[in-house]
């Protein structure tokens, strides 16, 4: 979701809550979940933003359309996920975000610092380094990192991360 902010657009970031055995707790996200059976991917990011973050997609804002799916390996489980982003502007009167258990926290983060490299950082993780983006504090990486770019590629086409 993004919004109109006092510096420029921001986009809704979530902080995953803490819990063992999530090798992503505490790790900064979109609001998104699994697909249910019966479910289209666009449905299930509806209900997945209500669940988690209390905010109806199909209430207070209005669908801008799809990003181009990311595709992931969930290393534990050795399954190829797909993930299908959507983007939706924010209506003008939004109600304050309401976390569920999986959030730890709620985040409008600021595009242009992660367009333009100024906030770029490096991630040291287990299984490596990556490049992400520092929103106080806080790391956005991994599929986050690569369906903002897929986000900012079709903004400016060619675009590609500073640093």
């Amino acid at each position: 979701m993004l919004r109109p902010g006092p510096s420029g657009a921001e986009v809704l970031l979530i902080r995953r809550a803490e819990r063992e055995g999530d090798p992503w707790s505490g790790h900064m996200a979109f609001p998104g979940g699994h697909i249910e059976a019966g479910e289209s991917p666009l449905e299930a990011a509806v209900r997945e933003t209500q669940e988690e973050v209390g905010l109806s997609l199909a209430e207070h804002s209005t669908l801008l359309g799809p990003l181009p799916p990311a595709h992931a390996q969930a290393r534990a489980r050795r399954v190829d996920m797909a993930i299908y982003p959507f983007v939706f502007e924010a209506a003008a009167a939004l109600p304050a975000p309401a976390p569920n258990h999986e959030v730890a926290g709620v985040h409008w983060a600021p595009l242009a610092p992660m367009f333009s490299g100024e906030n770029r950082t490096t991630l040291r993780y287990e299984h490596g380094e990556f490049p992400g983006w520092d929103i106080g504090g806080g790391v956005v990486w991994g599929l986050t990192y690569r369906m903002l770019g897929s986000l900012f590629a079709l903004v400016e086409p060619g675009w590609r991360p500073h640093g």
